[in-house]
């Protein structure tokens, strides 16, 4: 399984230069980070998550619960 994390960021009207401004995190770092293969030994980390919970002045627990319930292939 992996996250379908263009379509969460698509759905939120997201995009990595957001987060990245929002959150403090260098676009670079995200860009790589949201662009690469998940595989069942990579897949995002809690800096992703914790960038895209500061993008939208939320808490990390919500996005892991939305998007383990929504966005899980």
């Amino acid at each position: 399984m992996w996250i379908d994390i263009k379509s969460y960021l698509d759905d939120n009207d997201l995009t990595i230069y957001v987060i990245a401004k929002k959150s403090g995190y260098g676009y670079t770092t995200l860009h790589k980070s949201f662009n690469k293969k998940q595989t069942s030994a990579t897949s995002m980390n809690l800096r992703d998550i914790e960038a895209i919970a500061k993008a939208q002045d939320t808490e990390m627990w919500k996005v892991l619960r939305e998007l383990e319930l929504h966005y899980l292939k």
